[in-house]
Protein backbone atom coordinates (compact mmCIF):
# COMPACT_ATOMS: atom_id res chain seq x y z
CA UNK A 1 0.00 0.00 0.00
CA UNK A 2 1.08 3.56 -0.69
CA UNK A 3 1.87 6.08 2.04
CA UNK A 4 -0.16 9.29 2.33
CA UNK A 5 2.60 11.23 0.57
CA UNK A 6 2.79 8.58 -2.15
CA UNK A 7 -0.99 8.82 -2.66
CA UNK A 8 -0.66 12.55 -3.27
CA UNK A 9 2.25 11.99 -5.66
CA UNK A 10 0.40 9.18 -7.41
CA UNK A 11 -2.55 11.46 -8.03
CA UNK A 12 -0.24 14.11 -9.46
CA UNK A 13 1.31 11.54 -11.80
CA UNK A 14 -1.83 9.74 -12.96
CA UNK A 15 -4.70 12.19 -12.78
CA UNK A 16 -6.31 13.11 -16.04
CA UNK A 17 -5.80 16.54 -17.45
CA UNK A 18 -7.87 18.56 -19.86
CA UNK A 19 -6.19 20.14 -22.85
CA UNK A 20 -8.23 23.22 -23.55
CA UNK A 21 -8.49 24.93 -26.94
CA UNK A 22 -6.65 28.19 -27.48
CA UNK A 23 -9.82 30.09 -28.35
CA UNK A 24 -11.74 31.85 -26.90
CA UNK A 25 -8.52 32.84 -25.19
CA UNK A 26 -10.02 34.51 -22.13
CA UNK A 27 -12.37 31.59 -21.37
CA UNK A 28 -9.81 28.82 -21.54
CA UNK A 29 -6.96 30.98 -20.29
CA UNK A 30 -8.96 31.79 -17.18
CA UNK A 31 -9.51 28.08 -16.49
CA UNK A 32 -5.81 27.31 -16.89
CA UNK A 33 -5.04 30.24 -14.58
CA UNK A 34 -7.36 28.89 -11.88
CA UNK A 35 -6.22 25.26 -12.13
CA UNK A 36 -2.55 26.23 -12.29
CA UNK A 37 -2.50 26.93 -8.56
CA UNK A 38 -4.22 23.93 -7.00
CA UNK A 39 -5.24 23.54 -3.39
CA UNK A 40 -4.59 20.62 -1.07
CA UNK A 41 -6.40 18.08 -3.30
CA UNK A 42 -8.17 16.59 -0.29
CA UNK A 43 -11.19 15.39 -2.26
CA UNK A 44 -9.39 13.56 -5.08
CA UNK A 45 -6.96 12.00 -2.61
CA UNK A 46 -9.88 10.84 -0.47
CA UNK A 47 -11.37 9.21 -3.57
CA UNK A 48 -8.13 7.29 -4.18
CA UNK A 49 -7.96 6.26 -0.52
CA UNK A 50 -11.54 5.02 -0.66
CA UNK A 51 -10.49 2.75 -3.51
CA UNK A 52 -7.26 1.54 -1.93
CA UNK A 53 -9.02 0.71 1.32
CA UNK A 54 -10.57 -2.28 -0.48
CA UNK A 55 -8.33 -2.99 -3.47
CA UNK A 56 -5.39 -1.71 -5.49
CA UNK A 57 -6.00 1.69 -7.01
CA UNK A 58 -7.80 1.21 -10.31
CA UNK A 59 -7.37 3.59 -13.29
CA UNK A 60 -11.07 4.46 -12.92
CA UNK A 61 -10.29 5.95 -9.50
CA UNK A 62 -7.89 8.49 -10.99
CA UNK A 63 -10.56 9.53 -13.49
CA UNK A 64 -13.18 9.91 -10.74
CA UNK A 65 -10.71 11.75 -8.51
CA UNK A 66 -9.98 14.26 -11.25
CA UNK A 67 -13.72 14.78 -11.78
CA UNK A 68 -13.97 15.56 -8.05
CA UNK A 69 -11.21 18.13 -8.35
CA UNK A 70 -12.81 19.80 -11.37
CA UNK A 71 -16.17 19.93 -9.59
CA UNK A 72 -14.63 21.39 -6.44
CA UNK A 73 -12.93 24.10 -8.49
CA UNK A 74 -16.23 24.86 -10.21
CA UNK A 75 -17.79 25.50 -6.80
CA UNK A 76 -14.88 27.73 -5.77
CA UNK A 77 -15.14 29.89 -8.90
CA UNK A 78 -18.87 30.45 -8.40
CA UNK A 79 -18.54 30.85 -4.62
CA UNK A 80 -15.98 33.62 -5.11
CA UNK A 81 -18.40 35.46 -7.38
CA UNK A 82 -21.31 35.14 -4.94
CA UNK A 83 -19.14 36.05 -1.95
CA UNK A 84 -17.46 38.96 -3.78
CA UNK A 85 -14.09 37.51 -2.81
CA UNK A 86 -11.01 39.26 -4.17
CA UNK A 87 -8.32 36.72 -3.29
CA UNK A 88 -8.16 32.92 -3.69
CA UNK A 89 -5.02 30.94 -2.87
CA UNK A 90 -3.03 34.14 -2.59
CA UNK A 91 -3.96 35.40 -6.08
CA UNK A 92 -6.76 37.50 -7.59
CA UNK A 93 -9.94 35.48 -7.95
CA UNK A 94 -11.08 34.53 -11.43
CA UNK A 95 -13.83 37.13 -11.68
CA UNK A 96 -11.46 39.86 -10.49
CA UNK A 97 -8.82 38.99 -13.08
CA UNK A 98 -11.02 38.06 -16.04
CA UNK A 99 -14.40 39.61 -15.26
CA UNK A 100 -17.58 38.14 -13.81
CA UNK A 101 -19.15 36.96 -17.07
CA UNK A 102 -16.05 35.01 -18.10
CA UNK A 103 -15.74 33.56 -14.58
CA UNK A 104 -19.31 32.25 -14.70
CA UNK A 105 -18.62 30.54 -18.03
CA UNK A 106 -15.30 29.16 -16.74
CA UNK A 107 -17.07 27.65 -13.74
CA UNK A 108 -19.70 26.14 -16.02
CA UNK A 109 -16.96 24.65 -18.19
CA UNK A 110 -15.28 23.05 -15.16
CA UNK A 111 -18.57 21.40 -14.23
CA UNK A 112 -19.09 20.15 -17.80
CA UNK A 113 -15.59 18.68 -17.88
CA UNK A 114 -16.18 16.95 -14.56
CA UNK A 115 -19.03 15.04 -16.18
CA UNK A 116 -16.95 14.37 -19.28
CA UNK A 117 -14.39 12.75 -16.97
CA UNK A 118 -17.04 10.60 -15.31
CA UNK A 119 -18.18 9.36 -18.72
CA UNK A 120 -14.72 7.83 -19.17
CA UNK A 121 -15.30 5.45 -16.25
CA UNK A 122 -15.87 1.78 -17.08
CA UNK A 123 -19.54 1.00 -17.72
CA UNK A 124 -19.54 -1.41 -14.75
CA UNK A 125 -19.50 1.54 -12.32
CA UNK A 126 -20.41 4.52 -14.47
CA UNK A 127 -24.15 4.83 -13.93
CA UNK A 128 -23.98 4.36 -10.16
CA UNK A 129 -21.11 6.83 -9.81
CA UNK A 130 -22.77 9.48 -11.98
CA UNK A 131 -25.98 9.12 -9.95
CA UNK A 132 -24.09 9.59 -6.67
CA UNK A 133 -22.10 12.47 -8.11
CA UNK A 134 -25.24 14.19 -9.43
CA UNK A 135 -27.07 13.86 -6.11
CA UNK A 136 -24.04 15.31 -4.34
CA UNK A 137 -23.85 18.20 -6.84
CA UNK A 138 -27.51 19.08 -6.19
CA UNK A 139 -26.92 19.01 -2.44
CA UNK A 140 -23.91 21.33 -2.73
CA UNK A 141 -26.04 23.85 -4.64
CA UNK A 142 -28.79 23.56 -2.02
CA UNK A 143 -26.26 24.22 0.73
CA UNK A 144 -24.90 27.24 -1.10
CA UNK A 145 -28.43 28.65 -1.47
CA UNK A 146 -28.99 28.20 2.27
CA UNK A 147 -25.75 30.06 2.95
CA UNK A 148 -26.84 32.93 0.68
CA UNK A 149 -30.22 33.19 2.41
CA UNK A 150 -28.60 33.21 5.86
CA UNK A 151 -26.90 36.52 4.99
CA UNK A 152 -30.22 38.35 4.76
CA UNK A 153 -31.80 36.80 7.85
CA UNK A 154 -31.66 38.24 11.34
CA UNK A 155 -29.22 36.42 13.57
CA UNK A 156 -31.99 35.22 15.91
CA UNK A 157 -33.82 33.56 13.03
CA UNK A 158 -30.94 31.24 12.04
CA UNK A 159 -30.45 28.22 14.27
CA UNK A 160 -27.30 26.19 14.79
CA UNK A 161 -29.24 23.15 13.50
CA UNK A 162 -29.87 24.99 10.22
CA UNK A 163 -26.20 25.92 10.04
CA UNK A 164 -25.23 22.30 10.54
CA UNK A 165 -27.49 21.25 7.67
CA UNK A 166 -26.03 23.98 5.48
CA UNK A 167 -22.38 23.00 5.99
CA UNK A 168 -23.24 19.33 5.58
CA UNK A 169 -24.74 20.05 2.17
CA UNK A 170 -22.34 22.74 1.02
CA UNK A 171 -19.09 21.16 2.17
CA UNK A 172 -19.29 17.74 3.76
CA UNK A 173 -21.27 15.67 1.25
CA UNK A 174 -18.52 16.25 -1.32
CA UNK A 175 -15.98 14.61 0.98
CA UNK A 176 -18.38 11.75 1.66
CA UNK A 177 -19.13 11.23 -2.03
CA UNK A 178 -15.43 11.26 -2.94
CA UNK A 179 -14.69 8.49 -0.46
CA UNK A 180 -17.77 6.47 -1.45
CA UNK A 181 -17.06 6.64 -5.18
CA UNK A 182 -13.54 5.40 -4.55
CA UNK A 183 -14.95 2.55 -2.47
CA UNK A 184 -17.34 1.58 -5.26
CA UNK A 185 -14.42 1.29 -7.66
CA UNK A 186 -12.64 -0.82 -5.03
CA UNK A 187 -15.61 -3.24 -5.00
CA UNK A 188 -16.70 -2.41 -1.46
CA UNK A 189 -20.04 -3.77 -0.25
CA UNK A 190 -23.05 -1.47 0.02
CA UNK A 191 -22.62 -1.29 3.80
CA UNK A 192 -18.93 -0.47 3.48
CA UNK A 193 -19.74 2.23 0.95
CA UNK A 194 -22.14 3.89 3.40
CA UNK A 195 -19.67 3.64 6.27
CA UNK A 196 -16.87 5.29 4.29
CA UNK A 197 -19.35 7.96 3.13
CA UNK A 198 -20.22 8.71 6.76
CA UNK A 199 -16.52 8.90 7.57
CA UNK A 200 -15.89 11.52 4.89
CA UNK A 201 -19.04 13.50 5.63
CA UNK A 202 -18.42 13.78 9.38
CA UNK A 203 -14.76 14.66 8.94
CA UNK A 204 -16.03 17.45 6.70
CA UNK A 205 -18.39 18.72 9.41
CA UNK A 206 -15.61 18.67 12.02
CA UNK A 207 -13.29 20.44 9.57
CA UNK A 208 -15.78 23.27 8.97
CA UNK A 209 -16.48 23.82 12.68
CA UNK A 210 -12.72 23.87 13.24
CA UNK A 211 -12.39 26.56 10.54
CA UNK A 212 -14.95 28.68 12.40
CA UNK A 213 -13.13 28.07 15.69
CA UNK A 214 -9.71 28.95 14.27
CA UNK A 215 -10.98 32.19 12.79
CA UNK A 216 -11.85 33.39 16.28
CA UNK A 217 -9.24 31.65 18.42
CA UNK A 218 -6.42 30.68 16.02
CA UNK A 219 -2.95 32.15 15.83
CA UNK A 220 -2.82 34.81 13.10
CA UNK A 221 0.81 34.12 12.16
CA UNK A 222 0.32 30.36 11.95
CA UNK A 223 -2.96 30.68 10.08
CA UNK A 224 -1.56 33.03 7.45
CA UNK A 225 -4.67 35.22 7.60
CA UNK A 226 -6.22 37.73 9.96
CA UNK A 227 -7.87 36.13 12.96
CA UNK A 228 -11.41 37.35 13.46
CA UNK A 229 -12.21 37.98 9.80
CA UNK A 230 -15.54 36.15 10.16
CA UNK A 231 -16.40 38.31 13.16
CA UNK A 232 -15.55 41.50 11.26
CA UNK A 233 -17.89 40.41 8.45
CA UNK A 234 -20.69 39.39 10.87
CA UNK A 235 -20.57 35.96 9.26
CA UNK A 236 -23.04 33.47 10.74
CA UNK A 237 -20.61 30.82 11.95
CA UNK A 238 -21.12 27.82 14.21
CA UNK A 239 -19.68 29.82 17.11
CA UNK A 240 -21.90 32.86 16.62
CA UNK A 241 -25.09 30.82 16.22
CA UNK A 242 -24.31 28.63 19.21
CA UNK A 243 -23.53 31.75 21.25
CA UNK A 244 -26.97 33.21 20.48
CA UNK A 245 -28.51 29.86 21.35
CA UNK A 246 -26.79 29.80 24.76
CA UNK A 247 -26.97 33.51 25.61
CA UNK A 248 -29.45 35.18 27.92
CA UNK A 249 -31.11 38.47 26.93
CA UNK A 250 -28.29 40.61 28.29
CA UNK A 251 -25.60 38.57 26.52
CA UNK A 252 -27.54 38.68 23.25
CA UNK A 253 -27.65 42.46 23.52
CA UNK A 254 -23.89 42.50 24.17
CA UNK A 255 -23.32 40.46 21.02
CA UNK A 256 -25.56 42.68 18.93
CA UNK A 257 -23.85 45.81 20.18
CA UNK A 258 -20.43 44.32 19.47
CA UNK A 259 -21.49 43.28 15.96
CA UNK A 260 -22.47 46.88 15.20
CA UNK A 261 -18.95 48.16 15.95
CA UNK A 262 -15.80 47.85 13.84
CA UNK A 263 -12.12 46.99 13.98
CA UNK A 264 -10.11 45.02 16.49
CA UNK A 265 -12.29 46.16 19.39
CA UNK A 266 -15.23 44.41 17.69
CA UNK A 267 -13.30 41.15 17.47
CA UNK A 268 -12.25 41.33 21.12
CA UNK A 269 -15.78 42.20 22.29
CA UNK A 270 -17.35 39.26 20.45
CA UNK A 271 -14.64 36.86 21.63
CA UNK A 272 -15.17 38.03 25.21
CA UNK A 273 -18.83 36.99 25.00
CA UNK A 274 -17.81 33.70 23.40
CA UNK A 275 -15.52 32.98 26.33
CA UNK A 276 -18.16 34.00 28.84
CA UNK A 277 -20.54 31.51 27.23
CA UNK A 278 -17.75 28.91 26.91
CA UNK A 279 -18.40 28.67 23.18
CA UNK A 280 -14.71 27.92 22.64
CA UNK A 281 -15.04 24.81 24.82
CA UNK A 282 -18.24 23.84 23.03
CA UNK A 283 -16.52 24.14 19.62
CA UNK A 284 -13.68 21.93 20.83
CA UNK A 285 -16.27 19.36 21.96
CA UNK A 286 -18.16 19.57 18.63
CA UNK A 287 -14.99 19.03 16.60
CA UNK A 288 -14.15 15.94 18.64
CA UNK A 289 -17.76 14.76 18.53
CA UNK A 290 -17.96 14.67 14.74
CA UNK A 291 -14.44 13.30 14.49
CA UNK A 292 -15.47 10.46 16.79
CA UNK A 293 -18.56 9.74 14.67
CA UNK A 294 -16.29 9.62 11.60
CA UNK A 295 -13.82 7.22 13.18
CA UNK A 296 -16.62 5.02 14.51
CA UNK A 297 -17.86 4.69 10.93
CA UNK A 298 -14.36 3.75 9.81
CA UNK A 299 -14.08 1.22 12.65
CA UNK A 300 -17.23 -0.55 11.44
CA UNK A 301 -15.52 -1.48 8.19
CA UNK A 302 -14.18 -4.98 8.80
CA UNK A 303 -10.79 -4.88 7.16
CA UNK A 304 -7.27 -4.97 8.68
CA UNK A 305 -6.53 -1.88 10.77
CA UNK A 306 -3.31 -1.09 8.91
CA UNK A 307 -5.35 -0.45 5.75
CA UNK A 308 -7.19 2.36 7.54
CA UNK A 309 -4.08 4.15 8.75
CA UNK A 310 -3.83 6.60 5.85
CA UNK A 311 -7.43 7.73 6.28
CA UNK A 312 -6.74 8.31 9.96
CA UNK A 313 -3.56 10.20 9.06
CA UNK A 314 -5.42 12.37 6.53
CA UNK A 315 -8.17 13.16 9.03
CA UNK A 316 -5.65 14.07 11.72
CA UNK A 317 -3.73 16.29 9.30
CA UNK A 318 -6.94 18.21 8.60
CA UNK A 319 -8.09 18.49 12.20
CA UNK A 320 -4.83 19.22 14.01
CA UNK A 321 -3.78 22.40 12.28
CA UNK A 322 -3.51 26.17 12.59
CA UNK A 323 -4.40 27.20 9.05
Amino acid sequence: MLSLTEIYESYQDHAGSVTFPSSPENLYGSIVYFLDYPGKRIRPVLCLMGNELFDKIHPNAYVAAYAMELFHNFTLVHDDIMDHSAIRRGRPTLHVKYGQDTAILAGDMLLIHAYLQLNKITQEYRTQIINIFSEMACQVCEGQQMDIEFEDRAIESVSYAEYLKMITLKTSVLLGAAAKIGAIIGSASAKQQEDIYEFGKNIGIAFQIQDDFLDAFGNTLKMGKQAGSDILENKKTALLLKAFELANSSQKNQLKEAMNTAGESKVQAVIAVYKELKVDLWADWAIHHYTEIAFNSLDRIEIPIHKKEKLTELANSLLVRQS
